[in-house]
């Protein structure tokens, strides 16, 4: 083909001809492959915030706009931070990786929320975070609180968030159990990150990055864990009475947590260091086994974190956005991120249960009869006629 664009250019008077019909051939029989959209250096992070806020704005376009993402390098000058060496190996790797922030996509549905345009569309998006293994909690909560349904004429959608785990034979397998879920139900999100405790925050930060450009009309979320008990269906009602609030105005309410500062205990699952975070003390925060917010507040934390630099403890970390917006989390009653104490021989007493909005910790062998329970027509509970 070459040869024949030669042999025409050089008959047409040289090389200028020669481009021109290179130009035509490319333009006929290639295709354009979607920008490429480098993660910014870590000095320069904080200003590129309006980079990433355009970058979303363009995915709007379509449904189906990829991103693609370079490998984020850790960054070595970390290891020059005072006293690195003693510190225990996952909080150098947190701090080697602190400035990655965009990782590619496994598994997405861009579509979950029917398009950014129908979006608005979802009343309540329960936003699960699962780890790969945890697949028999996944399937219990599709079959009893997370349903994709219509409650009292509005829409409930689920989705879970989850990243990688284990290495070689052992991720193959994982990501293979993730996919085959997600081509049976279509409803996890799954970054190529490891999916640890410390990167939790990392999580939340990806799926807020996904909700701008895939569901940004949304009206109010659930954020949890996958092994929590979650009465949607008292979400729904309670989110419908709010006054003068259609998920356009701040919420963000669960078991309020204040007066609190970072745990310097090594031994602790919370450790954080003083080189992780230097103030002894935390803003107000909501327990993360599960809260409640607005679209509006979600969008907030987002644009937030495009200048605030992450920390491990992902609950803190949404406190710490709302602190800069000059918002707060609110207390909610129903809201028991740290069990609560029933008086009963019962633990899973279902009329307990009946009125709360969430209760944080209930396995899959509980959950189903708990949930079968709460619905029974007949249930009499104390104080009820």
């Amino acid at each position: 083909m070459l040869g024949k664009l030669k042999r025409n250019a050089t008959a047409g008077g040289g090389f200028i001809v020669l481009c021109i019909l290179l130009y035509l051939y490319l333009s006929e029989n290639c295709t354009i492959s979607t920008p490429i959209f480098l993660q910014p250096n870590v000095k320069e992070q904080s200003s590129h915030a309006e980079l990433y806020a355009s970058q979303a704005k363009v995915s709007r376009r379509s449904a189906t706009y990829k991103y693609s993402w370079p490998k984020c390098e850790r960054n070595i000058s970390m290891s020059n931070v005072t006293d690195f060496g003693s510190l225990p190996r996952n909080i150098q790797d947190f701090l080697y990786h602190r400035h990655c922030l965009h990782f590619p996509m496994l598994l997405d549905n861009p579509d979950k929320c029917g398009g950014p345009e129908g979006s608005a569309e979802v009343f309540l998006l329960l936003v699960i975070k699962s780890a790969p293994p945890n697949h028999d909690r996944r399937e219990m909560l599709r079959k009893t609180w997370a349903k994709d349904r219509l409650y009292n004429g509005v829409w409930i959608r689920r989705i879970f968030i989850s990243g990688t785990m284990g290495s070689g034979p052992e991720k193959r397998r994982l990501n293979k159990l993730l996919e085959l879920e997600q081509q049976k139900y279509g409803d996890i999100l799954q970054w190529d990150f490891s999916d640890t405790f410390y990167n939790l925050t990392l999580k939340q930060v990806l799926f807020l990055e996904w909700t701008e450009r895939n569901c940004p009309g949304v009206r109010f979320m659930l954020n949890g864990d996958d092994d929590v008990f979650a009465h949607t269906e008292n979400m729904v009602l309670y989110l419908q009475s709010l006054e003068d609030n259609d998920g356009s105005k701040h919420l963000f309410t669960g078991h309020l947590i204040q007066h609190f500062g970072p745990i310097r205990d090594r031994g602790s699952k919370y450790f954080v260091p003083v080189q992780v975070h230097e103030s002894e003390s935390y803003p107000p925060y909501c327990g993360g086994g599960g809260y409640i917010l607005s679209g509006y507040t979600a969008m907030v934390i987002y644009n937030m974190s495009q200048s605030i630099t992450l920390i491990p403890i992902d609950d803190v970390y949404f406190g710490m956005c709302m602190a800069k917006a000059g918002l707060g989390p609110e207390s909610h009653p129903a809201v028991k991120t740290f069990g609560f104490h029933i008086p009963k021989v019962e633990d899973y007493d279902p009329c307990y249960y009946k009125e709360m909005l969430l209760v944080h910790r209930v396995l899959s062998e509980n959950m189903y009869l708990l949930w079968e329970r709460i619905h029974e027509p007949n249930l009499k509970c104390f104080g009820s006629s």
